[in-house]
């Protein structure tokens, strides 16, 4: 196989992989999710609502629409983990603000998610630091891409629809 083909070969199977790998770690999310009773969705957003957010602010974060924000907000008021305060600098905007019990779940979902990432039992520390330089990395790349770049360099189609997939994921609540 000449260099090119095996470059192609490569790409495809770190795609692959990704791909893999990223379903594990959502699947073992949504478990624990699931064992303290709310939507994968609902943890994510807890994760950025450390300090309370501009809900405008969590939809870039989340990278979802604003509509799908509001319903976050809705099912974080319901349970009593989040409560809507006017931003003090402008009173139009609303903060989604973590509650005593919010911030109380928040911290044991962060807790329980971290001991059940693969790479905390997989990797040594220097494994570990290094694996985030290289994610490090690979995210400044993309997010100096264009969409289109993004989809040619990562192997064509069969990349896009992974990409699109993964994209949309959160905010189809899972």
């Amino acid at each position: 196989m000449g260099e090119c083909t095996d470059g192609a070969k490569l790409n495809q199977e770190l795609l692959d992989a990704f791909a893999e790998f990223i379903g594990h770690v959502l699947a073992r999310g949504e478990k624990v999710a699931e064992q303290f009773g709310v939507p994968l969705f609902t943890v994510k957003a807890m994760h950025w609502l450390d300090g309370g957010m501009a809900m405008k602010e969590l939809g870039r974060h989340m990278r979802c629409d604003p509509s799908f924000v509001t319903t976050i907000a809705d099912a974080l008021e319901k349970r009593g983990l989040a409560r809507r305060e006017p931003n003090p600098a402008d009173r139009r905007i609303k903060n989604l603000v973590l509650t005593a019990e919010g911030r109380e779940l928040q911290g044991r979902l962060e807790r329980e998610m971290l001991a059940h990432m693969p790479w905390c039992s997989a990797l040594d520390l220097a494994e570990r630091q290094s694996l985030l330089a290289i994610i490090r990395k690979l995210v400044d790349a993309a997010a100096s891409a264009t969409p289109a770049q993004t989809t040619q360099q990562a192997g064509g189609q069969r990349a896009g629809e992974v990409i699109e997939a993964l994209s949309s994921a959160p905010a189809g609540g899972n």
